[in-house]
C-alpha cells in the first residue's frame, strides 16, 4: 500500500510526530503483535492497549526489528529516532478499524459477510471451496472475527481479488457498529441462531439486533426463515431464506437418506448428495446451495460441487512425532494468509531449534504464480526455517531453489524418496492443501500410540489467562504454575505458550521440571517451589531460582552458591501466614535477616506466603488475617533489608476473591486449566482438557449375565455393552465406576458396569445407537472433572494430575 500521508492523518485524525515526515509512504503489511516474526520496515504497527497488555511498550523493541510507523495513543512513550514516524491517535483500536474502514473503501467488489451464532466459519470456508474455479477470493483467516480480526482480515483485500469472505462475531453490544463500516457487506449470510455466546447480551432478542447491524445497508441477506430476523430486518434489505419444514419459502429441502431433494422459488425441484448429513452440517448445507442459487449458479454445477465438500478443520494440533519430534498438523488446506498463522504458530509452539515446514502447492491468491511463490518465500525467510519440503507441481516450478528446499511433484513421490527416520529432533508443520492428503505424512511422523488422548485446547489457556488478568492492575505481575507435569496437562507446550504471553515467572514444584523446561528452549523465570538441597548445584546450572523456607535450606544454598562463585542469585522467601506447611515464622525473621544482611551471594528477589482457605467464604477472616500478617512481616524484611521486592499472595481463587491484595505479582494455578472453586468464576472459564478414546467392541449379553471382575455387575435386561480402551493405569479411579460413574458416547450418558479394569472399562449402551470406533468422552466441557470429583469425593486436581503420562496430549489452537 502506497499511502498518502495527510489523507490518512485526516481521516483517522491523527497528529503526525517525526523528525522527518515524507508526503507519502510504503507499507505491505499491518501488525498489533509485537512478536511477530514479519515485522519489518513496511510493517504499520498499531499500539493496541487492552486489559492486560499495552503495544507501546514494545516500541523501542519494535523499532529494532527495523519499523519505522507506529500508530500510537500514548505521546510519552514515543522514543524520539531518526527515521521513525508517528501517527498519534485517541484510541489505537478504534484507528485501527478506522484505517480498515479507508482501505476498504478502495474496492469496488463484491463483499459476502457472514454473522450467527454457528457455523460462520464453515460457511465461509465451504464458500471459499464452492466459489474458487470463477473468484479470486480474499477471506478471514482461520475464524478471526472479533474487534482486531476482522479489520486485519479486511488489510488483505488488493488488486487481485474479485470477492471478499468476511465472517464477523461480537461478544457483547456496541461491537457490531464498529465492524459493519469495516466490511461494508454487499451480500449478507446469517447462520444459525443459537443461544450460544450469549453472556455479553441481556436478551436474545438484543443479540439479534446487534447482529443484524452488520447489514444495515446490505440489499440481500440469506439464512433460515426465522420471524425473528424479519422482525430486525432493514427496510431496504430483501431476506432470502431457506427451510427444512416450511415449503413456501425461497428454498426448501427435504433430507432423505444422504440426499437433500429441494424446492427453489416453488418451482424448480433437483436432488443433491450430501457428504455429511448430521444437522448443522445441512443447514449449513442449505445456506451454500441458497448462496449460490442467488449468486446465479448453475443447479448442475451446485450439484457437482456440494458433494465433494469436505469437514473444515478449525484447529491448529501439535503432536508428539517420531526420533523426537514435534508435529504440527495443518494438513487441510494451503492459502497464503493461513499460511502465515500456520508460521507464527510454529514460533509459538516449537519445542527444537530446528524448524521444518513440508508444503503444497499454495491456493487462492489471485497473484500470478511467481510473485505467490516470492511471496511464500519471503514469509519462509522470514521466520528462519532451516528445512523446507516443497511437494506440488506448481511450487515446484516457481518455488526459490535454495539449499533449505527439496521439492517433490506429489505426497506419494515424496513417501517413496524420502525415510521418515531423517527426521530427527525437529519441529515439523505439516500444511497441506486437501487434495494432497497430506494426513499420510503426519501418520506416518507420528508417534504410534493407542486411540486413547487428551485433548488440550491451548486457545482456552489463553482465554483464561487473559480472564484472571483481567482482575489486575497492568502492572502487577504474573507468575503461573507448571508444576506437575502442567497439573497433568503438560509443561513444555504451555509454558511456551505462557512464554508467549510474556508472563513473568513460571512456578514449579522440583528442579527436575525446571530443568526439562530449560531443556526445551524456555527462558522465562522460573521459582522452583519445593527445591531439595541435592539439587542446589544443578539449579544453578539451569538458572531456576529456589523458595527458601528455612535456615537451614538457605544455609545450605549459601555454601552452594559461594562454591559456584555467584554473585547476588535470586531467591525467593517464603513467609507461614497460617498454612502451617513451610516458611518462615515471625519469630524467626530476625535469624533469617542476620543472615541476609552480611551476603551479597544472594538476592531476595520475592517475599511470599500461601493462602489456606481463599476459596472458603466460611474462613474470610483467616484468609484476611493471613495477608494482613503477611503484610506485617513482608514490610519488616522490606525495611531491614533496604530493598523493594517482588511481594505475592494471591493464588487462584484469590486472584478472583481479593483482587484488592494482588501486591506486585500474584500466582495462578488450577483456573489456568479451566477448573475454579466458585460458580460464577466456572462461567467466565473454558474447558481445558478433553479425554477421549473410542469404542473397541460392542457386544449383547443376556439377562443375568455378567461383566468384569469379581461380576459385580449383573445384567437385569438384554444389555449391549460396549468396551473402552481406559483403565486405572490410565488415571480413571476405579471408585468412579461404583459412584454412579459415566462416560458420553454420542453425548449421551453411558453407565460404567462392573470393575474399572487397569487397561478398559466398560459401558452399558444399551439406549445409544454406537459402533466400534466411535468416540467416547472421559472428561471434558459436556462432562467436567468437577462432576467426577464430586462423586467421588475428591477435588478436580487429583482427577486431572492423575492422567496417566502414558496417555498422548494432543495441543491444538483454535
Amino acid at each position: 500500500m502506497n499511502i498518502d500521508t495527510a489523507n490518512f492523518c485526516a481521516y483517522l485524525q491523527a497528529e503526525v510526530v517525526g523528525d522527518k515526515i515524507e508526503e507519502r509512504f510504503e507499507i505491505h503489511r499491518v501488525s498489533v503483535d509485537s512478536r511477530s516474526l514479519l515485522n519489518d520496515r513496511t510493517t504499520l504497527f498499531f499500539a493496541l492497549v487492552g486489559q492486560n497488555h499495552d503495544g507501546h511498550t514494545y516500541i523501542e523493541e519494535l523499532i529494532r526489528s527495523g519499523i519505522t510507523y507506529f500508530v500510537v495513543s500514548d505521546q510519552t512513550k514515543i522514543i524520539q529516532q531518526a527515521g521513525v514516524t508517528y501517527f498519534v491517535v485517541q484510541d489505537t483500536l478504534q484507528a485501527l478499524q478506522q484505517a480498515a474502514t479507508w482501505h476498504r473503501q478502495k474496492f469496488d467488489i463484491p463483499v459476502v459477510g457472514i454473522t450467527g451464532s454457528r457455523g460462520k466459519t464453515v460457511v465461509k470456508e465451504w464458500l471459499n471451496f464452492l466459489l474458487s474455479n470463477e473468484y479470486s477470493i480474499i477471506k478471514s483467516p482461520k475464524s478471526y472475527n472479533s474487534q482486531t480480526g476482522v479489520p486485519l482480515s479486511v488489510f488483505g483485500m488488493a488488486e487481485q481479488h474479485t470477492i471478499g469472505l468476511f465472517e464477523v462475531g461480537i461478544s457483547t453490544v456496541s461491537e457490531m457498529k464498529n465492524l459493519q463500516p469495516i466490511v461494508q457487506p454487499t451480500l449478507g449470510i446469517i447462520t444459525s441462531l443459537t443461544n450460544e455466546h450469549q453472556d455479553g447480551f441481556t436478551s436474545e432478542e438484543q443479540k439479534m439486533q446487534e447482529k443484524m447491524q452488520l447489514f444495515t445497508h446490505t440489499p440481500t441477506l440469506i439464512g433460515e426463515k426465522d420471524d425473528r430476523i424479519v422482525a430486525v430486518l432493514s427496510p431496504q434489505t430483501t431476506y432470502i431464506s431457506w427451510s427444512l419444514i416450511d415449503t413456501e419459502t425461497d428454498l426448501y429441502g427435504q433430507l432423505e437418506g444422504d440426499k437433500l431433494c429441494l424446492l427453489y422459488n416453488k418451482v424448480e425441484t433437483f436432488t443433491v448428495e450430501l457428504p455429511f448429513t448430521d444437522e448443522f452440517s445441512v443447514r449449513n448445507c442449505m445456506t451454500c446451495i441458497l448462496t449460490m442459487l442467488v449468486m446465479d449458479y448453475a443447479i448442475e454445477t451446485i450439484q457437482e460441487r456440494i458433494n465433494k465438500l469436505y469437514a473444515v478443520e478449525l484447529r491448529l494440533q501439535v503432536k508428539t512425532g517420531i526420533n523426537n519430534c514435534s508435529i504440527i498438523d495443518d494438513a487441510y488446506s494451503s492459502d497464503f494468509q493461513s499460511l502465515s498463522i500456520a508460521l507464527d504458530f510454529l514460533e509459538k509452539h516449537r519445542s527444537n531449534a530446528n524448524k521444518t515446514v513440508v508444503l503444497s502447492d499454495v491456493f487462492h491468491s489471485g497473484l500470478e504464480p511467481h510473485e505467490l511463490y516470492q511471496q511464500v518465500n519471503h514469509l519462509l525467510k522470514s521466520y528462519q526455517i532451516g528445512k523446507v519440503i516443497c511437494i506440488g507441481e506448481e511450487i515446484s516450478q516457481y518455488g526459490t531453489d535454495s539449499a533449505v528446499m527439496r521439492f517433490f511433484s506429489s505426497t506419494d513421490e515424496f513417501l517413496q524418496k524420502v525415510a521418515m527416520d531423517e527426521f530427527t529432533d525437529e519441529t515439523i508443520l505439516i500444511k497441506g492443501a486437501r487434495g494432497f492428503r497430506f494426513d499420510k505424512i503426519v501418520s506416518l511422523l507420528e508417534e504410534k500410540t493407542h486411540e486413547t488422548v487428551l485433548e488440550i485446547n491451548l486457545t482456552a489457556i489463553r482465554h483464561n489467562l487473559n480472564f484472571y488478568r483481567s482482575k489486575l492492575k497492568p502492572e502487577t505481575k504474573t507468575m503461573v504454575m507448571v508444576k506437575a507435569f502442567g497439573y497433568g496437562h503438560g509443561s513444555v507446550e504451555i509454558a511456551q505458550l505462557l512464554e508467549h504471553e510474556k508472563v513473568s515467572y513460571l512456578g514449579v514444584a522440583f528442579a527436575d521440571e525446571g530443568i526439562a523446561l530449560r531443556k526445551a528452549g524456555i527462558k522465562t523465570n522460573i521459582m522452583v517451589m519445593n527445591p531439595e538441597i541435592s539439587a542446589f548445584s544443578a539449579m544453578l546450572a539451569y538458572d531456576l531460582e529456589p523458595e527458601i523456607y528455612s535456615i537451614r535450606e538457605l544455609k545450605a544454598f549459601l555454601q552452594v552458591v559461594r562454591e559456584k562463585n555467584a554473585y547476588q542469585y535470586p531467591i525467593h522467601i517464603k513467609v507461614e501466614t497460617g498454612m502451617h506447611r513451610h516458611g518462615f515464622l515471625t519469630h524467626e525473621l530476625d535469624e533469617l535477616l542476620a543472615i541476609l544482611k552480611h551476603t551479597n551471594s544472594v538476592e531476595v528477589k520475592s517475599i511470599f506466603s500461601h493462602l489456606s482457605s481463599s476459596d472458603m467464604e466460611v474462613y474470610q477472616d483467616f484468609t484476611l488475617g493471613q495477608m494482613e500478617l503477611f503484610e506485617k512481616n513482608s514490610t519488616y524484611i522490606k525495611e531491614q533489608l533496604q530493598i523493594q521486592p517482588i511481594r505475592h499472595i494471591l493464588n487462584t481463587s484469590g486472584i478472583y476473591k481479593y483482587a484488592a491484595y494482588q501486591m506486585d505479582m500474584v500466582r495462578l494455578g488450577i483456573g489456568l486449566y479451566g477448573i475454579g472453586n466458585d460458580k460464577e468464576e466456572m462461567k467466565q472459564l473454558r474447558n481445558v482438557g478433553t479425554l477421549k478414546t473410542r469404542i473397541m467392541q460392542v457386544k449383547e449379553i443376556e439377562a443375568a449375565e455378567s461383566v468384569g471382575y469379581g461380576r459385580r455387575f449383573r445384567a437385569a435386561r438384554p444389555t449391549k455393552v460396549a468396551t473402552v480402551p481406559i483403565g486405572y493405569a490410565d488415571g480413571i479411579h476405579r471408585v468412579w465406576g461404583s459412584n454412579g460413574g459415566y462416560v458420553l458416547v454420542q453425548n449421551k450418558k453411558a453407565p460404567i458396569t462392573g470393575s474399572i479394569c487397569m487397561d478398559m472399562l466398560m459401558v452399558d449402551v444399551t439406549a445409544i445407537e454406537c459402533k466400534e470406533g466411535d468416540e467416547v468422552i472421559i472428561f471434558g466441557e459436556d462432562l467436567p472433572t468437577t462432576v467426577i470429583a464430586d462423586a467421588i469425593h475428591t477435588i478436580p486436581y487429583e482427577i486431572i494430575t492423575s492422567v496417566s503420562q502414558r496417555v498422548k496430549r494432543i495441543f491444538f489452537e483454535e
